[in-house]
């Protein structure tokens, strides 16, 4: 994929490359990450931004939505990824929760649709499988490995965000012509 970046004074620079936002949705708590491989990073995935964005309990429902989507699309206008990775819910428990989750997830979807990024989705099953090898594994080994295979040189404080990571990895993985 074709990537061109500005930097001051106009100077223009174009590389071949795939830049992407992942994404594991909630409404409560969203992990996000960017990440980018290409030939500059010797087609190792490095991790540009992540995070953990969070909002209240104390904001009715629908402002909570409004702000996943503020949020959303202030990373897509600050990063230019091409592609919005997100986790497929997989809820075998409380309905209720499934529902509020979907429509977060929705939002982030829309946010993508209006930014004209193509949207991949994968299960919990799919990123264990390509972040550790095996499709039983607990979140503890999904976040040891997901930090052995990526740089990350910040403490991360909620799981939300090294599963957004992990979602990124598990794109690459599937598409490995980048």
């Amino acid at each position: 994929m074709l990537l061109i970046r500005y930097f001051k004074h106009w100077k223009l620079e174009i590389y071949f490359g795939m830049r992407i936002i992942s994404i594991d949705p909630g409404y409560e708590r969203v992990g996000i990450a960017v990440l980018e491989k290409s030939e500059e990073t010797n087609n190792k995935e490095i991790l540009l931004y992540s995070d953990c964005f969070m909002t209240s309990s104390k904001d009715d429902f629908e402002k909570r939505l409004k702000l996943i989507g503020v949020e959303i699309e202030k990373i897509i206008k600050k990063y230019n990824p091409i592609v919005l990775v997100i986790e497929s819910l997989f809820f075998n428990t409380n309905q209720k929760t499934a529902l509020l989750v979907s429509e977060a997830k929705g939002v982030i979807k829309y946010t993508a649709l209006q930014k004209e990024l193509n949207i991949f989705e994968y299960t919990p099953l799919q990123i264990k499988i390509a972040v550790t090898g095996y499709g039983r594994s607990n979140k503890e080994q999904v976040t040891l490995m997901t930090k052995k295979l990526i740089d990350i040189k910040k403490e991360i404080k909620y799981d939300d965000e090294y599963d957004a990571i992990a979602v990124g990895l598990t794109y690459f993985a599937c598409n490995p012509i980048y």
